[in-house]
């Protein structure tokens, strides 16, 4: 699909789910209607016109695109807007900050907050963003094997984080999608623990958190390593995760609740004597953010819908001694969840 055509059928899209014009000043968002990406820029759709307000910095880029008409603004770019616009204006109600707010206000117009609007839209992905998408999960696994020849004992975390994002590198990503988790021993015990400059200890877990950024888009995928012979309850626990892990992983089928699919693996996490130490929700969508709609966790409200990106990634964390997290990387289908993520899950020892 053309650049072109790719806008007109987001906007299009985005214009038949609106009650009132829209403005949007999420830059992601931004990104997503008109594929323009800056640090300073806002999008204004109504029934006819297609407005991109940016500063002089990002004018020449602007003057580019096909199909969206450029207003230069100042860099104060809120009141540009308000003296451009008038009458009735939707917000994206988590984007614009009080200040913000009073700035539109001021300048007259009527404020209507509205919220997820280009969220909803970007949980659907079309067959160009999953081509993309697909193609940073490759890398991804390829990342991982590489990885696991890797020495890891004797290795500080920070040091194997830095080799990680090499190898992303050598291998064709545009960069890794957020920073590498490498935590062994404690370290992994902290959902997000950072690399830290612990040296890796033979026999416990080291977990892996990582992926690739390709074209705006992002994979994500963890695995979970053994150093050696673990002690029982860091290979009892591993055992289990992974039990839930496949469980969650069966439940993640279109018209399934988030809940509902966290509770797939949940339970049997809590049916292995672990439910308190799986603290967080079991996955969460993504696509050009690392974290995006679609939620898989016990309070989520959103249903899962064909072309949904989504993890799968319940943990199991042991203070003090080790963790343990497994993630695949989802797509949604019409029959059974397409499964991007295709490294073993298998406990792989390494040196």
């Amino acid at each position: 699909m053309a650049v072109a055509e790719r806008v007109s059928e987001r906007v299009e899209r985005l214009r038949a789910a609106l009650e009132e014009p829209l403005l949007v000043t999420t830059g992601v968002n931004v990104q997503y209607l008109i594929g323009f990406q800056s640090s300073n820029a806002a999008v204004y759709v109504d029934d006819d016109r297609l407005l991109l307000f940016t500063d002089y910095r990002y004018a020449e880029a602007a003057r580019g695109l096909v199909g969206v008409e450029f207003v230069q603004s100042q860099r104060s770019l809120l009141k540009t807007v308000g003296e451009t616009l008038d009458g009735r204006v939707a917000f994206e109600a988590s984007a614009v900050t009080y200040d913000g707010w009073e700035t539109l206000g001021d300048a007259g117009l009527e404020l209507v907050p509205r919220k997820g609007l280009v969220e909803t839209l970007r949980a659907i992905k079309d067959e160009s963003e999953l081509k993309t998408i697909r193609e940073a999960a490759r890398i991804t696994d390829e990342a991982y094997a590489a990885f696991a020849e890797e020495r890891f004992v004797g290795r500080t975390e920070r040091d194997l984080a830095w080799r990680l994002e090499q190898i992303f590198h050598e291998l064709g990503a545009h960069g890794t999608a957020f920073e590498s988790i490498v935590g062994s021993g404690p370290t992994g015990a902290l959902p997000h623990g950072r690399p830290t400059d612990r040296v890796v200890e033979p026999n416990t877990t080291v977990v892996v958190d990582t992926g690739a950024v390709l074209e705006g888009y992002n994979s994500d995928c963890t695995r979970t390593f053994a150093t050696g012979e673990l002690p029982d309850d860091l290979a009892q626990a591993y055992h289990a995760c992974l039990r839930g892990q496949l469980a969650g992983l069966d439940a993640m089928r279109a018209g399934v609740s988030g809940a509902d699919a966290d509770a797939a693996a949940r339970n049997v996490i809590e049916d292995a004597g672990y439910g308190e130490k799986f603290g967080h929700g079991l996955g969460h969508g993504v696509g050009l953010l690392v974290h995006e709609a679609p939620a898989a966790r016990p309070e989520s409200e959103d249903v899962l819908e064909p072309g949904n990106v989504i993890t799968c990634e319940p943990g199991i964390y042991l203070e003090g001694r080790g963790g343990v997290r497994i993630e695949d990387l989802v797509v949604i289908t019409e029959g059974e969840p397409e499964i991007l993520s295709t490294y073993t899950k298998e406990l792989v020892t390494v040196r």
